[in-house]
């Protein structure tokens, strides 16, 4: 099988390729629109061939021309698209891709709007039809804290079961933090200008927040085939912008000029508005969960991107935290409800278990809560994680099929955060109406 890389417009394209993978081809072939997008791209993909030589190797076979998209469609069925890059021309890429014969790899939104969520269903239904597989890219059920979360909790005698929590108390709380000034590869990452105009990247409450709802799914609901009409119910939305200044704009895009609709959300004061922030409340199979996705332009000195994770059981809630104190690195913590000296026990008996098949876990206190001991052999960055859904995604693609749960918990997801969207847009419509 070949790599093809459609329009890698977002430095996630090339992070698949830091590695070989047995029984693909060295050579990729690149079919995008002439620019700096692709040129950034190629010289990402110079570089791990660089650094890694020998053992990384790629050799890009690249197209330009204005018929990019017609001419990837007369490559050979069977072959693996992978994309990132213009939200907005996802699920057409996808279409196109499937409808070829092709497997799809997409990098997160596969969908940023409900017309957008219509049409990855129908591409869903093609892929099936046609025996290949379209998957997107869910580096954080790679990340340690996750995973680990995600084992404790399905330990009763120490997590307990999941509690359906309330509407001002959801049982699971997740949020993120982001930056769109950031180091990559020790190296000032450069945005492309439409990465700011969100009828083109999408509002942040379908992206980011993609991440978080699938994290709920996969460690709250494990193996389980979600009917996102019966079991999903969003209780309300919200969004609101991040201001950016031009100068801040020109710094992160390398000098590329506004969008018409990024520069229609100036103001008086002259600031960008960029809707990349939202949260929302819903139900997932009666349990109450809390998704909340921030933007700010840059990061506090030492610190970078964050996440907060809390799952409350009837023993114990489950935290995962980034403070100051602790160098902003990602912390998992055990909250006991009732600490005595029986629920003690079995805290200790399940970290031990579980040290069976992560040696070196430990636990140490932390006031009252306990603090889970990760070995630093453990921890990855966000970039090392896409070739390990790459691996999974070749297991897919040689068997022929996902678990029964894959596609219906992708389903699940984009309808999540489309239909938020939605209501919070129906909302800001409703106040502005009274």
């Amino acid at each position: 099988m070949q790599l093809i890389a459609l329009d890698p417009g977002h430095f996630h394209a090339s992070l698949v390729q830091q590695q070989m993978y047995p029984d693909i081809d060295s050579v990729i072939q690149v079919y995008a629109p002439e620019g700096p997008e692709v040129e950034q791209y190629l010289q990402r993909l110079a570089a791990y061939n660089k650094q890694g030589s020998p053992e990384v190797h790629w050799i890009p076979n690249v197209y330009t021309g204005s018929d990019y998209l017609q001419q990837l469609l007369l490559c050979a069925p069977g072959n693996i698209v992978i994309l990132a890059g213009n939200n907005r021309l996802k699920p057409m890429y996808i279409r196109s891709g499937i409808g070829a014969g092709m497997h799809v790899l997409a990098d997160k939104p596969m969908a940023i709007d409900a017309a957008g969520f219509a049409s990855l269903q129908a591409s869903f239904a093609d892929a099936a039809a046609g025996k290949v597989q379209l998957f997107d890219i869910m580096t954080e059920r790679y990340e340690i804290h996750n995973v680990l979360q995600r084992e404790l909790a399905r330990m009763p005698s120490l997590f307990g079961t999941l509690q359906p929590g309330t509407a001002s108390e959801p049982a699971v709380i997740k949020k993120s933090v982001h930056h769109f000034k950031k180091m990559v590869a020790g190296e000032a990452l450069v945005r492309p200008g439409w990465y700011m105009d969100v009828q083109q990247q999408g509002e942040g409450i379908t992206d980011v927040t993609t991440h978080l709802v699938d994290l709920v799914q996969w460690t709250c609901f494990p193996g389980q085939v979600l009917d996102y009409k019966k079991d999903i119910h969003i209780d309300a939305a919200t969004t609101w912008p991040t201001a950016m200044s031009r100068a801040q704009y020109r710094d992160i895009t390398g000098g590329a000029p506004l969008t018409a609709a990024l520069a229609a959300t100036a103001g008086d004061d002259g600031l960008l508005e960029i809707y990349a922030n939202g949260s929302f409340d819903y139900t997932i199979r009666g349990v109450h969960a809390r998704i909340t996705v921030q933007w700010d332009y840059e990061a506090a000195a030492g610190a970078g991107d964050t996440h907060y994770s809390r799952i409350q059981g009837s023993k114990a809630a489950l935290l995962i935290r980034q403070d100051k104190e602790q160098g902003y690195l990602p912390v998992l913590y055990i909250s006991p409800v009732s600490p005595d000296a029986a629920y003690m026990e079995q805290l200790s008996n399940g970290v031990a278990a579980l040290a069976q098949r992560y040696p070196g876990i430990a636990l140490k206190a932390a006031g009252r809560d306990w603090e889970v001991v990760i070995p630093r052999e453990y921890l990855n960055t966000h970039e090392s994680l896409f070739a390990a859904v790459m691996q999974q995604f070749l297991v897919y693609v040689r068997a022929g099929q996902m678990p029964a749960w894959e596609v219906p918990g992708m389903i699940a997801k984009y309808y999540t955060t489309t239909h938020a969207l939605s209501v919070a847009k129906k909302l800001e419509y409703d106040s502005r109406k009274i």
